[in-house]
């Protein structure tokens, strides 16, 4: 990689993640960010009096438990009403994004780690890495929204050593 005289690389040799803001990235760019783990996929509660967000093992009825993808992605949000597709200032906002998240750690100034699709050039090791929700869910579908308590999960808040 070039290196300027002051000893850092050139602004054009950055990735595209540490040069531009979120607002300033493409759809294509925006869209790369996801790592695609589906954390933010989980249904998560709320705690009327404090506030406090718990995750559940429970995840989006239109989630592919093998994949991590939405089966329809286009049409998320009139599916599935309640669905919060995310822009950058949301981003910044939403206190329930998982902290291993592309969006976030860039919002935030901060890199992407080894297993994100973006640095391994392989969008598996986000799975190898155990990151992803793959193999630990249970679609919405199949809960009544009474028994989500039954589901609480701490590890979609979790952030890898």
């Amino acid at each position: 990689m070039p290196v300027q005289e002051n000893g850092n690389a050139s602004d054009s040799e950055l990735p595209f993640w540490k040069r531009l803001t979120l607002e300033e990235m493409s759809t294509a760019e925006w869209e790369s960010l996801c790592d695609g783990c589906a954390r933010c996929c989980l249904n998560k509660l709320e705690d009327w009096d404090t506030g406090e967000i718990v995750w559940t093992a429970i995840a989006c009825q239109l989630l592919d438990d093998e994949s991590c993808r939405c089966s329809d992605y286009p049409n998320r949000t009139t599916r599935v009403p309640d669905c919060i597709p995310l822009d950058p200032e949301k981003v910044r906002t939403l206190s329930w994004l998982p902290g291993t998240c592309g969006y976030r750690l860039v919002a935030e100034g901060r890199d992407l780690y080894w297993w994100h699709p973006l640095i391994s050039g392989d969008a598996e090791t986000v799975h190898e890495a155990g990151i992803s929700v793959t193999g630990r869910t249970i679609s919405e579908a199949d809960v009544a929204i009474e028994d989500y308590e039954d589901f609480l999960v701490t590890w979609p808040a979790e952030r890898p050593d």
